[in-house]
């Protein structure tokens, strides 16, 4: 038992080490870096790329893929729209006060060019399996567009590892937290709910994980999305006063208040930063692995698809909950995580609607979470192992998100953490060094008339 701990303990300083100031200015310079160099092309194009997702979602004709445009963003979604939309926005603003908020949108902002950029290369460098179906992503993109497999494979490792922990205990031991707490449902039921569940779903591969986070996707963003809404119509005439709060505090230290106790703009930041990326993914490699499978002609095409993704999770779901944390006053109480959004939520709303619509997002949110993930550890497993080794992987995955939700994972978080990290650097040295395919590829596009059709 000291063995492990001690082993956690570790792991905690490594995490401190991996998620500290270097990534972070690596993760958001690269992004800064591919807004310059592809002249604002997430602001410019953000109306068609939400056209092309929302709207017409599919192209028409025999484009190669194994799912459509809004499935492959949906299978993203579900992997990123998680806890961190719930917990992570209030552990970023009870840390470093309301302004975080307004770096988590600067985070998301430039992520929208590296998560473009990451689908460009997914879908340009992707293979055709032993099975017919496309398999891409970083590791692809690294060791055919720059000929480092080594490289790759480091990915693929740190991928597969993060994948068994944030992908999957982590999430399930949420579930049975919740579903516990809030519906006094023993842990094994959940977990065993959920085995079958998460089994029934990933043993189709990726057309069955498309086509289930096609639907439960957006049910579950509009779900959570519909009681933050509510709230803020009821308390429409403080919104103003909300987003001032939020851009004085961003670039001014926040004062001690309740149970806050204040925080300098350099935790401001750091808090807001490290949380946006956490939630959106942007730059860690995961969400290309599921745009590699979108049926389309053009790189650009679905990777305007996929930029649409830190959009929607930081640009709205999590300034929803920000917004609800600082209308409804709790944000300096000196509670943290999902504890304090429950808490916001139940001041908001009226009865026990508050509590209910918290526990039933973090639980849908959680398990969609576990179905993209599946994905790309599946990917990475067979990028290593190769095809034989995905149905040996799904079936431990299952009883992995069985054991999940009985544990006391402390130990697996810390590891999970560390891994996921890890992923960015391999993937972000990839985005680097094949930049000039990235803006060479988008010339050609727009030069083109696709974007009009």
């Amino acid at each position: 038992m000291d063995f492990l701990k001690s082993l956690e303990i570790w792991f905690q300083q490594v995490s401190g080490l991996v998620w500290g100031y270097p990534l972070m200015i690596l993760l958001v310079g690269t992004g800064l870096w591919l807004t310059v160099i592809l002249k604002g092309l997430q602001f410019r194009t953000l109306k068609h790329a939400l056209y092309l997702a929302l709207v017409k979602r599919r192209e028409e004709g025999d484009e190669p893929g194994d799912i459509t445009h809004f499935q492959a963003l949906m299978t993203a979604l579900s992997a990123t729209v998680g806890t961190g939309n719930i917990a992570g926005v209030a552990t970023a603003i009870a840390t470093g006060g309301p302004g975080a908020l307004f770096w988590m949108w600067i985070t998301g902002l430039v992520g929208m060019a590296t998560k473009y950029s990451e689908a460009v290369l997914a879908v340009k460098y992707r293979v055709v399996d032993e099975n017919n179906t496309m398999s891409g992503g970083p590791m692809y993109y690294i060791s055919r567009g720059i000929g480092a497999k080594w490289l790759g494979m480091l990915f693929a490792i740190f991928a597969s590892v993060a994948a068994f922990g944030i992908g999957n205990m982590v999430q399930s031991n949420s579930v049975a937290d919740a579903v516990n707490a809030t519906f006094h449902i023993p842990f094994f039921v959940t977990g065993l709910v959920l085995m079958i569940a998460t089994g029934l779903v990933i043993i189709g591969g990726i057309k069955s994980i498309g086509r289930v986070t096609g639907v439960l996707v957006p049910f579950m963003i509009v779900f959570y999305m519909g009681g933050a809404l509510v709230i803020i119509l009821l308390k429409i005439n403080l919104v103003p006063q909300a987003f001032a709060l939020i851009f004085k505090e961003a670039f001014s230290p926040t004062a001690a208040s309740g149970g806050f106790l204040g925080a300098t703009v350099m935790i401001t930041i750091r808090m807001g930063v490290a949380r946006g990326v956490f939630s959106n993914e942007s730059g860690l490699g995961s969400a290309p692995i599921a745009a590699a499978a979108a049926q389309t002609k053009h790189p650009v095409t679905q990777a305007l698809v996929s930029m649409t993704q830190t959009f929607i999770d930081t640009l709205i779901v999590c300034t929803m909950t920000g917004l609800v944390l600082i209308l409804t006053g709790v944000w300096d109480i000196g509670k943290n995580g999902a504890e304090l959004t429950a808490i916001a939520f139940s001041r908001g709303l009226p009865g026990q609607w508050g509590n209910m619509i918290v526990a039933v997002g973090l639980i849908l949110f959680a398990y969609s979470t576990i179905l993209g993930w599946s994905y790309y550890g599946e990917k990475s497993i067979e990028y290593l192992l190769g095809e034989a080794a995905v149905k040996p992987y799904r079936l431990i995955f299952v009883i992995f998100v069985g054991l999940g939700a009985l544990l006391k994972l402390n130990l697996v978080w810390s590891v999970a953490d560390v891994f996921n990290g890890l992923m960015a650097v391999p993937n972000l040295i990839g985005l680097l060094a094949l930049s000039p395919v990235i803006v060479r590829e988008t010339k050609k596009y727009f030069d083109s008339d696709k974007h009009l059709r």
